[in-house]
């Protein structure tokens, strides 16, 4: 079952980068804001100094996936704006699961118990 849908708008990234809380770990920022809605958006930055758009499209397809396959552990309602630092240009796959999943701890919007 899908719980989320992508950001796409500006302002929408605007208004969760103002009144959001954020975190940020070896490889992502993680800015997240309630939404009051019964499924969370996802929004995904990665600026020019990270790499070429080959580079930066493949992070975020990365992001994406490693969001998708764990969306079930995150609570729902929140809009999410994942922000790639120049540090996570060269990660794996697994190095930006663990970071995303690291983030929604420190954010305290995953499920504890179904890990």
């Amino acid at each position: 079952m899908k719980y989320s849908e992508s950001l796409k708008k500006t302002q929408d990234f605007q208004v969760v980068y103002k009144q959001g809380i954020s975190y940020a770990n070896k490889y992502l920022f993680m800015h997240v804001r309630e939404n009051y809605l019964n499924k969370n958006r996802i929004g995904i930055s990665i600026s020019k100094k990270v790499g070429n758009s080959v580079i930066r499209h493949h992070l975020a397809r990365l992001i994406r996936e490693g969001y998708r396959l764990q969306e079930k552990l995150f609570y729902i309602g929140y809009d999410i704006v994942i922000v790639v630092r120049v540090n996570g240009k060269n990660c794996t796959y697994h190095e930006i699961e663990c970071a995303i999943y690291h983030l929604g701890k420190m954010h305290q919007i995953v499920k504890k118990n179904l890990v």
